[in-house]
């Protein structure tokens, strides 16, 4: 199921955090941006923003605690006050009864990159503020 994402991407002022992703993470949701400029624009346009703002690294590189496809993540919201613990996929493999949280998805697009400690400003899907931090990362072996 693919959600339609809002064009304020945080609050007005809000600076967003540093974040890193694998070469490998970067094509991957690059292309699937790319397959979603046509149907869903803004949704295309907030992957986008993200990867291209995103130091890159070679997967062997990259901090074990950075949030990457695959990942375990555990995260505080600040709107509801619930941690939530999910993993990171690409769409064909979302199931949120699973706890598979796809990237192209705003939870997905908010985590990708950060790092435990790190928060991010980011809105519900029904454009409410709010704000996601990272408790922790189990990356994929």
């Amino acid at each position: 199921m693919v959600m339609v994402m809002q064009k304020a991407f945080a609050r007005p002022g809000a600076t967003k955090p540093a974040i890193q992703i694998s070469e490998t993470d970067y094509e991957l949701i690059a292309n699937h941006a790319i397959r979603l400029e046509t149907r869903f624009p803004e949704q295309a346009k907030m992957l986008f923003s993200e990867i291209d703002r995103a130091k890159v690294y070679p997967a062997e590189k990259l901090p074990p605690d950075v949030v990457t496809l695959g990942s375990v993540v555990s995260y505080s919201d600040d709107s509801s006050g619930a941690v939530r613990q999910v993993r990171l996929v690409v769409p064909g493999e979302a199931d949120i009864e699973k706890g598979q949280v796809s990237i192209v998805t705003p939870v997905g697009v908010g985590l990708i990159g950060l790092k435990a400690g790190q928060s991010i400003d980011w809105p519900c899907p029904d454009g409410r503020p709010r704000i996601l931090t990272i408790l922790d990362v189990t990356r994929p072996a």
